[in-house]
């Protein structure tokens, strides 16, 4: 009986692509967040992409595991050509942008918390906006990179709605929206206060560091 029930609450998705890109477009709504639709666009291809385990971990001496952030910083810093150094880039804001979006909520006993894959990956992205500014390929990449960094907060909240669209929120939240609140200044995260009964002051706990 409980198998049925499981699989009666299973969605059939026939083509991830669309599921994401259908997914986006509520979440952008919901967000109140516009977007250019070659971003949008971008998005919906790292999703797609990332959905599958081997796409984003990588082969490492330690074994399959996702890559630290600081590493690929490193790797790009160290790149022996600028489209080696960009390709790193463009990995590290994608990695920040889906792992942020995806997994928020498990980073909240970790020393490694969001606001960091947010720094990180909007820092990514401004580079790479800038370098690929002047270059006749990277011309059609280079507005995307910089909606990418400018908007990357709010992106993360439209990616917590899509990760998050059958979740239901309990008084156990509380505390992780409020640390996420409190370093990130996310609307998504207030919002989720706000309906579970808390009222965020947001100059009282500025104030306070």
């Amino acid at each position: 009986m409980e198998d049925a029930e499981q699989a009666k609450s299973l969605v059939a998705v026939t083509n991830l692509r669309e599921f994401f890109h259908d997914s986006m477009q509520t979440a952008l709504r919901q967000q109140k967040v516009a977007v250019d639709d070659h971003t949008e666009h971008y998005v919906v291809n790292v999703l797609t992409q990332f959905a599958r385990s081997d796409e984003l971990y990588e082969q490492t001496p330690e074994g399959v595991r996702l890559k630290p952030l600081a590493h690929m910083l490193a790797e790009a810093s160290e790149a022996r050509s600028p489209q080696q150094r960009d390709g790193a880039l463009r990995r590290l804001g994608d990695v920040s942008l889906f792992i942020a979006g995806f997994f928020a909520q498990s980073f909240a006993r970790k020393l490694i918390d969001i606001d960091y894959h947010i720094a990180m990956g909007g820092r990514a992205y401004a580079t790479l906006a800038d370098s690929t500014r002047n270059t006749v390929r990277g011309q059609a990449f280079s507005a995307v990179f910089m909606e990418l960094a400018q908007k990357f907060q709010r992106l993360v909240d439209v990616l917590n709605d899509v990760a998050e669209m059958s979740y239901t929120h309990t008084d156990r939240d509380i505390l992780r929206q409020y640390e996420i609140w409190m370093k990130t200044g996310s609307p998504r995260a207030y919002n989720i206060l706000r309906r579970l009964g808390v009222e965020p002051v947001l100059a009282v706990a500025r104030n306070e560091h």
